[in-house]
């Protein structure tokens, strides 16, 4: 693991009355390397920004995950090296559907996270946003 993961866990422990399955972090150390900030990814394509035509949140998260990753490996790193997410969802009742989609992603990596329920992100029809940070380690280079 390219970062010291302090305190590593899985939603399932944490949230047992929810179908969730994320390994996350209390905390993470990073030292040197190169930092990626990344914009708060949406359900939208990179290239063109067209927003992919679906309403589930599932297939949302999807999208913005694999935003997130290419972002990141365009950035010479690999999906190992994020660090923190802080997931915008506006509903609560697609919180499940959006971790567990997350969870897929970072299995094994143990970011940390954080959570929030919101009015309305940029477009009425996103459902989730996803704001990202990642450390490439030198050795990475």
């Amino acid at each position: 693991m390219a970062h010291q993961r302090i305190r590593t866990f899985n939603t399932r422990d944490t949230y047992p009355e929810q179908q969730l399955d994320n390994d996350l972090a209390q905390a993470v150390v990073t030292r040197g390397g190169r930092t990626v900030w990344m914009r708060g990814q949406c359900p939208q394509n990179l290239d063109d920004a067209k927003n992919i035509d679906s309403h589930d949140p599932a297939e949302q998260t999807h999208k913005v995950m694999q935003n997130i990753v290419q972002l990141i490996e365009e950035a010479g790193g690999r999906i190992e090296h994020l660090v923190k997410v802080v997931v915008y969802i506006t509903d609560v009742r697609h919180r499940e559907a959006v971790y567990r989609t997350m969870g897929e992603y970072i299995r094994g990596v143990h970011p940390v996270s954080t959570g929030l329920v919101v009015s309305a992100l940029a477009r009425p029809e996103w459902l989730v946003e996803i704001d990202a940070t990642a450390v490439i380690p030198d050795e990475a280079s």
